[in-house]
Formats: structure tokens, sequence, C-alpha cells
């Protein structure tokens, strides 16, 4: 059996909660016919990826919360920029900083997210490509973990509702349905 981490973060920015672990919970042990481990991540540049790549899977799905945001948005590409507006939970502000110094500009998915969020947004779900991780800390994960990591990787961010948490849920969990069927069958 196939095995994928899906990982999501604590709470940041004197929030008491995060949604991307509310969904995370929400998420079953199995999707698409892979096992799924799941972990929850610091919200520190840097240590989320690390925490990331110590699991061995093979394919990784990165959970987010975007504020502002009012649909499920899957992201294309991560890239070599750190700059917070905010300080992460270790008190870290980058300003305007390469996340490798000799890295690549951008991370590009693997997967086909245009054509998986078409065929889900034909079926009623919501969700939204999304081109732009931002520079904080979601954006140092997803970049970090695809460069570094030897399988594919996704980032997903979820919108800063935490009522929605289960509606968000099945819809990140038929999103992974998707992008694992479109490398492993």
């Amino acid at each position: 059996m196939k095995k994928i981490l899906i990982t999501a973060f604590e709470p940041f920015g004197g929030s008491a909660v995060n949604t991307s672990a509310a969904v995370l919970e929400k998420l079953p042990k199995e999707i698409g016919g892979a096992g799924v481990e799941k972990a929850l991540l610091p919200v520190v540049f840097g240590k989320a990826a690390e925490k990331a790549l110590t699991c061995k899977a093979d394919c990784i799905f990165l959970l987010g919360e975007a504020g502002g945001r009012t649909a499920v948005t899957p992201e294309r590409r991560g890239r070599n920029e750190r700059n917070a507006r905010i300080p992460d939970n270790e008190g870290n502000k980058p300003e305007g900083e390469k996340i490798l110094a000799d890295g690549p500009e951008e991370y590009l998915t693997v997967f086909p997210v245009d054509a998986i969020t078409e065929e889900m947004k034909a079926e009623g779900y919501g969700i939204e490509v999304s081109e732009d991780a931002g520079t904080y800390v979601c954006n140092d994960t997803f970049y970090l973990a695809g460069v570094k990591s030897a399988v594919p990787v996704q980032f997903i961010h979820v919108p800063a509702e935490r009522e929605k948490a289960e509606a968000f849920g099945e819809i990140v969990e038929r999103f992974i349905e998707k992008c694992l069927k479109s490398i492993f069958q």
C-alpha cells in the first residue's frame, strides 16, 4: 500500500486555532487506497519543512490556512522567497530573503492542479487554483519540501473558517484522491 503524508500547521499570529489542523483531524486514515500519516508542523521558517521531510511517504500533501480566501486553493508553485509581515512562532521575521541561496527560483508541483481543479469545480466543489502561496511559512515549507524531497509535494490552502473544516476536509480529500490517481494509476 502506498503511504502519503498530510500535514497541517499549529496556530500562529495570536490565533487560538488553525483551520488547517481542524481539516487534518477530519481526514480519514486512508485516501485513494493510500495509507495516511498525519503530522502537525510548527509555524517556523525552515523547521516545518524539516519535520515534514523526516516522514517516509510516497507523496506529501501540505495544508495551510489562508485568511481572506473563500475557496480551497491548491498551489501551483512555491517561490524561493521569505518575507514575513508578522514573526513566525519563534520570532523570526525575514524580509526579502532567499530560502536557499543557490536554489531554483521556484518549485512547481508535478500534480495536474489545473485539470483536477476544473474537474472538481464541474462537480460543484468550492475550489480554485492559486498562483501564490505567499512568502510566509506556508510558501517556505512548500518550496523546501518540494526542492528537497524525492517524492511529489503539493500544498493546499484552506480558508480561515474553522466552522467549515468538515466541508473543507471533503474537498481536500477529493483533491488528494485525484492527485494520487493522476500519478499512481
